[in-house]
């Protein structure tokens, strides 16, 4: 997904890629956890507070050291901010990391001869995957930002929750909207990752359906005049 020509990236560079997208995977939910404690963790408990800062602090570095090793291995210099703008984009949004879910699959999918999962299960799979992670990052940023806005109507975390389940469905019953400049933008972006996810899961399934059905009628015996 995030590298258009994986199958002519240097050798170097799809070693390492092998070797380091599933314990960067990890670093990721442990970047995520700490920006949950940051952000749900109770005022008087500033020490709390603070060691979720620090795990989003080291978890970014981590990042961006795997950024700049795979920018070196790759050849390609400017042109590597171009080529993989997902990446960068990544980068300077850490809490997209979720979208990277099909490039580890893909990774790691390399050292075996076929995929465990047929496509079908595979796109609900990461379609899922993507999507809880998603609304749980989006729900933790419009708290963040909206708990404490003048007329705001998400209070609690389970308000954001609420909204990040309407809005990746693409209901909008109307009950919880962000009112800041922030939560607007993030809104916006949930909304089109939840159109994709959605576009995608109801395509994947209606294919799967079209061949069930194809099969059923080339097995069924012709009907007699």
């Amino acid at each position: 997904m995030s590298d258009p020509s994986a199958a002519s990236a240097p050798p170097r560079l799809r070693r390492w890629e092998q070797h380091t997208e599933v314990p960067l995977f990890g670093v990721s939910l442990l970047f995520l956890l700490g920006y949950a404690i940051h952000v749900l963790a109770p005022e008087d408990l500033g020490i709390v507070r603070d060691l979720g800062l620090a795990l989003v602090g080291a978890g970014w570095l981590v990042f961006a050291a795997d950024y700049a090793v795979r920018l070196r291995l790759s050849g390609l210099r400017h042109r590597f901010v171009r080529v993989h703008w997902l990446d960068t984009l990544v980068l300077l949004l850490p809490l997209l990391r979720p979208l990277r879910l099909i490039h580890i699959y893909t990774v790691v999918q390399r050292g075996r001869e076929r995929p465990r999962l047929s496509l079908y299960a595979r796109v609900i799979s990461y379609a899922g995957a993507a999507a809880l992670l998603l609304g749980f990052t989006a729900a933790l940023c419009v708290y963040q930002l909206e708990h404490r806005a003048p007329q705001t109507s998400i209070h609690t975390f389970g308000d954001a929750v609420w909204w990040a389940c309407e809005t990746l469905t693409t209901v909008g019953y109307g009950d919880a909207v962000p009112v800041t400049a922030g939560g607007r933008v993030v809104a916006s972006g949930l909304m089109i990752c939840g159109l994709a996810l959605l576009g995608a899961v109801t395509g994947s399934f209606s294919s799967w359906l079209m061949q069930v059905f194809r099969r059923e009628d080339e097995t069924r015996p012709p009907e007699s005049g």
